[in-house]
């Protein structure tokens, strides 16, 4: 348990992180506050205040790369996975930030209320990373999702973001339930909810399986709904269609990568004898989850929910990385991770150039020949659908690659064909994105102008430019996502 009576013994360096992106999420509430709507100026720099922030903790956390591996009070650790798991949530957060620069004030007047959300869940999504207690586990799952809850259903002014946040809110209740009735099972079977002392206990046997199995199944449950793992996921395409484009983005990286990252840590609890058994409960959801979603993007008219289920088989993709339970797997699915946050949020940043305003929402048609009219904002896209769709030398086709590489190394031949057929079927529907932009002329579906922001073309140039940079050169950035 947490021991307070010797506060000299806590070490702060595992949440330095934390704490400095907390302190600044604090600083833009005090700038908030002492700014009135006449001061626009100062108000309009928050967003870069923000911003210095993600890059602040991105400075510290990669400064805190050469530590051996530091424990909180046994309720949290900083080795290379928890920094691995950080700079994915920072570089969601620093992408989703340019992305909402010009964008939110828009939609919502309480742009400061807006960005300390975006901090403080970030906080949330690493303190999850770096959790080594199922009870700090639970409590990073909260703090994310109740910012994530509100900042669904900031466009007011439009009913498609309210029913998004209400939605998110009941089937995410869902899981926080499932989630800890799962822990309270695994208490029962080992005593405790520390991480070494449950795998001490299911080394030595003192566990009891009628109580523990059972709770690592509800724990699968908990995190499936944050994941969107199928059958878990029909909250996805509504959520992600009706928040703000910006929220759309950011969920779709930080909660995986935040889940993901929980997951892969409970399951080194799994006890030998067992894992085989949960190896193969996983195998089964992965080939739902990315059969189910592929088949469904397919059908997608509007781009924002074909991204959405997109973000469903893509997580059936790193679930497949979590089946082998070895290291190099687990390293192969946060580079993952890291590489899908520029894909995907550059997608969502073509998404909001071409946004109706009408509805905030981006039907494919809205991209038909925009080669001709954009070709600079073409270009980018074709980059990412091509990462997204898995095609060599974009980023998306290494990653892909080291999660079925590890699959195959372990025995699962069979999950990574299925895998690789299912990746070859999701080109269809990104290459048709490309087809219209390129192939077709415009018409009069084919959206008048497109948002030309500062921040959001920045955000955009990053995001395919590095999509194309990590997978011409690797070697620069897969070290930093290591398992210690």
């Amino acid at each position: 348990m947490f021991d307070v009576t010797n506060l000299a013994e806590i070490n702060l360096a595992v949440i330095r992180p934390q704490l400095v992106l907390s302190g600044f999420a604090l600083l833009v509430m005090l700038i908030d506050m002492f700014t009135s709507d006449e001061k626009s100026e100062w108000r309009n720099t928050l967003s870069w205040v923000a911003l210095l922030g993600v890059l602040v903790t991105g400075y510290v956390t990669v400064g805190l790369w050469t530590q051996s591996p530091l424990s909180f009070q046994g309720a949290a650790v900083l080795d290379h996975f928890a920094i691995g798991v950080n700079l994915v949530v920072l570089t969601a957060t620093g992408l989703s930030i340019l992305l909402s620069a010009e964008y939110m004030p828009r939609i919502n007047k309480q742009v400061g209320e807006y960005y300390a959300l975006l901090l403080f869940c970030a906080v949330g999504m690493m303190s999850m990373g770096s959790a080594t207690d199922l009870i700090t586990v639970f409590l990073a799952l909260e703090i994310f999702s109740l910012a994530l809850y509100i900042m669904s259903g900031l466009n007011r002014k439009h009913p498609r973001s309210t029913e998004a946040a209400m939605k998110y809110f009941l089937l995410g209740a869902f899981a926080s339930a499932f989630f800890a009735y799962g822990a309270a099972l695994i208490y029962g079977a080992v005593g405790s909810t520390q991480f070494n002392a449950i795998a001490d206990a299911l080394t030595g046997g003192a566990y009891e399986p009628l109580l523990f199995l059972p709770g690592m199944g509800l724990l699968i449950v908990g995190f499936g709904f944050k994941i969107g793992m199928v059958p878990f996921h029909m909250w996805t395409p509504d959520v992600y269609q009706g928040a703000p484009t910006p929220i759309t983005a950011f969920m779709s990286v930080g909660t995986k990568a935040a889940a993901f990252a929980a997951f892969v840590r409970v399951l080194t609890l799994v006890p030998e004898e067992h894992k085989i058994t949960i190896g193969w409960i996983l195998a089964f959801f992965a080939v739902l989850t990315m059969t189910l979603g592929n088949l469904a993007a397919l059908r997608q008219t509007s781009l924002k929910r074909m991204l959405a289920y997109s973000s469903i088989a893509h997580a059936g993709y790193i679930l497949v990385g979590l089946v082998p339970g070895t290291e190099s797997s687990a390293h192969a699915a946060i580079f993952y991770l890291f590489i899908y946050a520029f894909m995907n949020i550059g997608a969502f940043a073509v998404a909001i150039a071409l946004e109706n305003g009408h509805d905030y929402d981006t039907l494919q048609t809205r991209a038909t020949g925009i080669s001709r009219r954009w070709p600079l904002l073409a270009f980018a896209m074709a980059i990412l659908m091509f990462g997204l769709s898995g095609l060599p030398p974009m980023a998306g086709f290494l990653g892909k690659f080291l999660i079925f590489k590890a699959a195959v190394e372990e025995g699962w031949v069979i999950l990574a064909i299925i895998a690789m057929l299912n990746s070859a079927a999701s080109a269809y529907y990104y290459i048709r994105v490309i087809v219209a932009m390129y192939f077709d002329k415009p018409n009069d579906k084919t959206a008048p102008e497109r948002r030309n922001w500062l921040a959001l073309n920045i955000g955009l140039g990053l995001s395919a430019a590095l999509t194309l940079l990590i997978g011409i050169i690797p070697s620069l950035w897969s070290g930093w996502f290591l398992i210690q």
